[in-house]
């Protein structure tokens, strides 16, 4: 078995939700490798040096990877602070090169809407679910605002399953 069919990029994405309920999605630039000028959510791969340097937790383990990653990667991309972290769901994606990305959709409250774009992201908006459909989201990033939205609204206690539009 080759080096490559034991990497997997470890990736966590954030749907931010401000005080109106809206949800944030941002556009990638035309000169990203994947998905190049499609809408998604901020987020970002996790890097050895994100734990490595950091006091562990207790004598074997480093806690709260994912939400630190969180943390670092919206105040990157967009600029924001938030709280309320809370768990959507999971999924690999496989990139052309045939390696595959683990990434963990999260959710969390924004504190502020004063977005200020990386120069890998070129347009934002806040937007309900109805308004998510005008926009060229990366498949199954409207999956998942859907079940946030649920979330939200009480309708689910659980996590709920991601679950194909067909």
């Amino acid at each position: 078995m080759s080096d490559k069919n034991l990497t997997h990029y470890v990736v966590v994405t954030g749907i931010l939700v401000n005080s109106e309920g809206k949800y944030l999605i941002t556009k990638r630039a035309d000169w990203e490798k994947a998905f190049p000028g499609k809408w998604a959510v901020p987020g970002g791969k996790l890097e050895v040096l994100d734990y490595v340097l950091r006091k562990k937790d207790t004598p074997s383990h480093w806690y709260n990877i994912f939400e630190d990653l969180l943390k670092r990667e919206i105040k990157e991309e967009v600029g924001l602070e938030f709280e309320n972290i809370g768990y959507i769901t999971s999924l690999v994606y496989l990139r052309e090169d045939k390696i595959p990305y683990l990434i963990v959709s999260l959710y969390a409250n924004a504190k502020s809407e004063n977005v200020k774009l990386c120069d890998a992201l070129t347009e934002f908006a806040w937007v309900n679910l109805e308004e998510a459909k005008k926009f060229d989201l990366i498949d199954g990033i409207y999956q998942e605002l859907e079940i946030l939205d649920k979330k939200i609204k009480g309708e689910t206690k659980f996590v709920e399953q991601w679950k194909a539009k067909i």
